[in-house]
């Protein structure tokens, strides 16, 4: 796993494997969930939360389902991706077993948080330049769209669709694990080491965060995404200037952070600014955040400043670049 572009690709899909990582409090382990099968067996076809993504076999995409998925099970996968049973076979597939999910998420996670059955599914397709990343997630309980979506603008994903579904609710670790295997598939592309660590590393903090924050869960996405896009102008070199930027992003998201929220940013930062990553698309997805913040700004000044400040970014970085 040589340069950079291989780097990328790694974030990319551990952001999905990251899910899995949330705190105990909130982490449901698949293994526990097993008897809650007969439970939950109704649930709606629509997305929990997330886009409306669509992916077809004309999309080409790969597929990473559960190793421990009953037939039933697979079959209640399949049908929220949109997969007939019996076009099953004209798709690329590759399954995720308990074993894996360990290997990439016991540094992170407790054993027990993680269970001992694979279950969490996920397809993924590359996308047209300008679609963006789109995610829809069906009895993912834990990991949110905005998160999955940080992670994978840290790996220099732009465009792709990803949905991740489970059979009923479940964490979401075999799924996230899985995507790392299916993209690397479906790009060719080796994984980074450490840039899976740094993946799985935000996605488990940004969820420590939204449970220890009073606050919005998008708003610290949002803030996530924004601090990462100032690291990526260059601007940010010591732990103090670091330090101010995160002071200045929890005011302007209206965040209040603790001293041990602030200490679990730096560490974070700290990490990724070591990092040779597509810090062009980290500043995009950071933009996408603003553009979504648009619609619920009344004051049109506010909005005009959080433009020019991105703009000023994006020309920071491409004169960083040439």
């Amino acid at each position: 796993m040589k340069g950079s572009s291989k780097k990328l690709t790694a974030l990319l899909l551990a952001a999905v494997t990251l899910t899995a990582a949330a705190p105990a409090a909130v982490r449901a382990q698949e293994v526990t969930q097993e008897t809650q099968q007969e439970v939950q067996q109704t649930q709606s076809t629509e997305p929990q939360e997330g886009d409306e993504v669509t992916i077809t076999k004309e999309d080409k995409p790969y597929l990473a389902l559960g190793g421990d998925l009953t037939a039933d099970q697979q079959h209640k996968v399949l049908e929220y991706m949109g997969i007939e049973a019996s076009d099953f076979d004209q798709y690329d597939v590759v399954y995720v077993t308990n074993e894996e999910e360990h290997k990439y998420l016991d540094a992170y996670v407790p054993k027990e948080k993680i269970g001992t059955r694979a279950l969490s599914s996920v397809m993924i397709s590359l996308a047209d330049e300008g679609n963006g990343l789109k995610v829809s997630t069906y009895n993912i309980n834990y990991c949110t769209a905005g998160m999955y979506k940080n992670a994978l603008a840290t790996a220099g994903v732009q465009d792709a669709n990803v949905i991740v579904a489970g059979p009923f609710e479940l964490s979401g670790t075999a799924a996230l694990v899985g995507t790392l295997e299916a993209y690397e598939k479906l790009t060719g592309e080796e994984l980074n080491e450490d840039v899976v660590d740094a993946a799985m590393d935000e996605l488990v903090t940004t969820g420590e965060l939204e449970q220890s924050i009073d606050g919005d869960a998008e708003d610290v996405e949002a803030m996530i995404a924004d601090l990462k896009a100032k690291i990526a102008s260059g601007d940010l070199d010591t732990k103090e200037e670091i330090e101010a930027a995160i002071e200045e992003a929890a005011e302007k998201y209206d965040l209040k952070l603790s001293e041990e929220d602030k200490g679990k940013i730096l560490a974070l930062l700290d990490k990724l600014k070591n990092l040779d990553l597509d810090w062009d698309s980290i500043a995009s997805q950071a933009e996408d955040w603003a553009n979504q913040l648009k619609v619920t700004l009344k004051d049109a000044g506010v909005w005009n400043q959080i433009c020019a400040f991105f703009q000023k970014l994006l020309d920071a970085i491409k004169s960083f670049f040439s």
